[in-house]
C-alpha cells in the first residue's frame, strides 16, 4: 500500500491528468520529493526556493493541515491520503 495523494487542477498536467498518484514516503517532505521523482516540476509548484510550502498552497494529511503539524516534517505511513490544494482568495 501506499500514499495516495490528491491532485489539484492546476497541477495535473503535470501529472499527466492525473487527479490522484500513489507514492511512498515516511513524511510529507519524502512524499513530495517522490511526487517531483515521477513528475518533475512538481516540487516547485508546492514548494519555494527556500524549501518551505508556498504560501499559496494548502497541504493536508488525513484531512489536517500540516502548518499545524509538522509541515514538511509531518509523518506519512503507509493508507495516508495527502490533499494539495490552492488557495482560494476573493471576496467583494
Amino acid at each position: 500500500m501506499s500514499i495516495v495523494v490528491r491532485i489539484p487542477t492546476p497541477l495535473r498536467r503535470l501529472t499527466d491528468g492525473q487527479d490522484k498518484v500513489d507514492v511512498e514516503g515516511d513524511s510529507l517532505g519524502d512524499v513530495i520529493d517522490a511526487m517531483n521523482e515521477q513528475y518533475p516540476g512538481i516540487r516547485e509548484r508546492i514548494c519555494d526556493d527556500q524549501g518551505q510550502l508556498r504560501n499559496f498552497v494548502n497541504v493536508y494529511v488525513n484531512g489536517e493541515d500540516v502548518r499545524f503539524l509538522q509541515g514538511l516534517e509531518t509523518p506519512t505511513s503507509s493508507g495516508d491520503e495527502v490533499s494539495v490544494v490552492p488557495a482560494v482568495a476573493g471576496g467583494c
